[in-house]
């Protein structure tokens, strides 16, 4: 089935890499709202398929969407669009700051009303990367950490089991059979797979002590059948990816086109927050949440996404070269 899923990433990839990142300009924010609509739909009981207690999903017959994975790309769009329209006042006024957190604050309601904690964490991060990258002050970054600091001390007072189960990840071993238990089995994973790893395939923490070994903890899996070697090698791969990206973007800005620019930003960016956390959680230094690795975790979904995002990245590195040899890009 992940080989179906990946032709049709490949297919759906081909298809985005033919179109003119303009479009993409032209058509943020109707894609925002778009995206809006599929939101609040999916909260509908009948329409938002339930999986493990959360309604993420939209069903289409055989096809499902997952709505965060389309929030994560729209989102990167409508964000790089108002830098552009609103670059000058972005650096002159705190409302020009307010505004892309206010539909940021919209889009992260609905998504924790899913419940989707994941994704809502990777869709500000690269939101406050992409920001970030375009020059906005630091002031505004300390206003909205004053505001974070008392949104989580307001869930510690209403909701000490949120609080529990977040920071159970300091200490999973004192309840490695309920709370702990998905990053304990992890962690063997880790120790049994030593330097070198025990082989591919022989894994024996994916056959029935780990869950979603092959989605948020396929990373503990790599480490045990490849060692330290195949982790290290997991890492080099991401880093070089990541780099890529960003060059990409940086090239788009000197060359003044500065929609591709924060859009390739945001995209390499989204990809390198959503590793980062994968493999934070599968090692135990962040609290476990639901987020599958770019690209190698299984999920048509998300590898159909991460299709269209690769496909992106390559389309902007595709019209940088025209542009750098003086030339109009090919329709």
């Amino acid at each position: 089935r992940q080989s179906v899923y990946l032709s049709i990433g490949l297919l759906v990839a081909l298809v985005v890499m033919r179109i003119d990142m303009r479009f993409w300009q032209r058509f943020s924010v109707p894609l925002l709202f778009l995206c809006l609509f599929f939101l609040v739909i999916v909260l509908v009981p009948g329409i938002g398929k339930v999986v493990n207690g959360s309604r993420r999903w939209l069903a289409l017959g055989p096809i499902g969407i997952q709505v965060s994975e389309l929030a994560k790309l729209t989102m990167i769009f409508y964000t790089a669009g108002y830098l552009v329209r609103q670059q000058h006042t972005m650096n002159q006024s705190v409302l020009g700051f307010i505004k892309p957190m206010l539909v940021l604050g919209v889009v992260g309601i609905l998504l924790l009303r899913e419940p989707d904690f994941g994704a809502t964490v990777v869709i500000v991060s690269t939101t406050m990367s992409m920001l970030f990258l375009a020059g906005v002050k630091w002031r505004y970054y300390l206003i909205l950490l004053l505001f974070a600091v008392g949104a989580l001390a307001l869930i510690a007072v209403s909701s000490p089991y949120r609080v529990a189960r977040l920071t159970a990840f300091l200490n999973p071993w004192a309840d490695q059979f309920n709370s702990g238990y998905q990053l304990t089995q992890s962690l063997i994973a880790f120790g049994r797979g030593g330097a070198m790893g025990v082989g591919l395939g022989e894994s024996i923490q994916k056959l029935a002590y780990l869950p979603e070994a092959h989605t948020d903890f396929l990373f503990a899996v790599l480490a045990e059948e490849l060692g330290l070697i195949g982790v290290l090698v997991v890492l080099v791969l991401y880093s070089v990816l990541v780099f890529r990206g960003l060059m990409i973007g940086l090239t788009a800005f000197n060359l003044s086109r500065l929609f591709s620019c924060y859009t390739a930003y945001g995209l390499t960016c989204w990809l390198g927050v959503q590793a980062a956390i994968n493999m934070g959680v599968n090692t135990g230094l962040l609290p476990t949440k639901g987020l599958t690795l770019p690209m190698l975790s299984y999920g048509g979904a998300s590898m159909v996404v991460n299709c269209i995002v690769l496909a992106l990245l390559l389309r902007i590195d595709y019209e940088n070269r025209w542009q750098m040899l003086g030339l109009r890009v090919p329709s």
